[in-house]
């Protein structure tokens, strides 16, 4: 689609109309389940005027008749909004309760070599699921008696590319231990690291929306799935979407960790917690 293309007027950001704000929420709600709104105007502005100009668009109008017509363009700008901020080892106690609890119990109804299967779900970088991988490493002495399976999945096609190149700064790498850094990763430029390609290997990649369950459909049934600190980014109505989608992909005895904040009892009556002495979690409500 040709846009003309922009002029020093527009230099700076238009102020968006409670029109156009209205319909910009709307649209990242609808491919997202993420709620914004009059509260959060700054932040979508500044959001918006970036990709204004990276479109060369007229004017925030012109952008929206864009969005209108371009699937390509929503996907770009939900890349824009989706939050990443996350690190290695994050909730370590969920980490031990994984392979002190959880995994203990579903190895119950497997033999070695059956397949296990990890779902994060956002994964943003790659910190979470590379997290679980090498926790596992260090911790779970049948790490290699059984076929361990783990999937990375987010909204963000940009952050999946990073995730699958595996490069790190100091930041995300700040809650490993020097030990576990000098073996699992290679130094770069720049204070940076990249993990190395076995690990890098271990995890597969891709695209999904929790909200949308079309978009889930190849990715299969999982034993375990962290979700965590996404959900309070929705409203009711996409938390139980989410939920649901959840229940479908859970395999049955499975388990499911939330963030510290976020409690499955108030969504769905289709899980339950368990208290395990590291973590509590959710599973599939069973008959009493």
């Amino acid at each position: 689609m040709a846009v003309p293309p922009i002029t020093s007027q527009q230099s700076q950001a238009e102020r968006l109309s409670p029109d156009d704000l209205e319909e910009i929420c709307a649209l990242i709600y609808k491919h997202s389940g993420m709620v914004y709104g009059e509260t959060k105007r700054y932040y979508i502005e500044r959001r918006i005027t970036d990709l204004v100009r990276q479109r060369r668009a007229r004017s925030v109008k012109d952008y929206i008749f864009i969005l209108r017509g371009d699937l390509g363009e929503s996907e770009l700008l939900i890349n824009s909004f989706t939050v990443n901020e996350t690190y290695f080892y994050r909730e370590l106690h969920q980490l031990a309760c994984l392979s002190n609890s959880i995994l203990p119990d579903l190895i119950r109804g497997k033999g070695p070599g059956d397949r296990i299967r990890i779902w994060s779900m956002p994964c943003s970088s790659g910190e979470e699921p590379y997290s679980i991988a090498i926790w596992l490493l260090e911790n779970w002495p049948l790490v290699d008696a059984y076929n361990i399976e783990i999937v990375g999945s987010d909204i963000d096609t940009d952050i999946l590319r990073r995730a699958v190149d595996g490069n790190f700064g100091q930041r995300s790498l700040s809650k490993l231990p020097h030990e576990l850094l000098d073996r699992y990763f290679e130094p770069l430029q720049d204070q940076q690291r990249q993990l190395i390609g076995d690990l890098r290997e271990s995890v597969t990649f891709a695209k999904g929306n929790i909200v949308d369950r079309q978009s889930l459909t190849a990715l299969g049934r999982f034993d375990v799935i962290f979700c965590r600190n996404l959900l309070i980014y929705f409203d009711e109505a996409a938390r139980e979407a989410a939920a649901r989608n959840i229940h479908e992909m859970l395999c049955p005895g499975g388990y499911v960790c939330l963030g510290h904040t976020e409690s499955m009892s108030r969504i769905s009556e289709t899980f339950e917690p368990v208290r395990f002495p590291d973590a509590i979690v959710y599973r599939e409500t069973r008959d009493k």
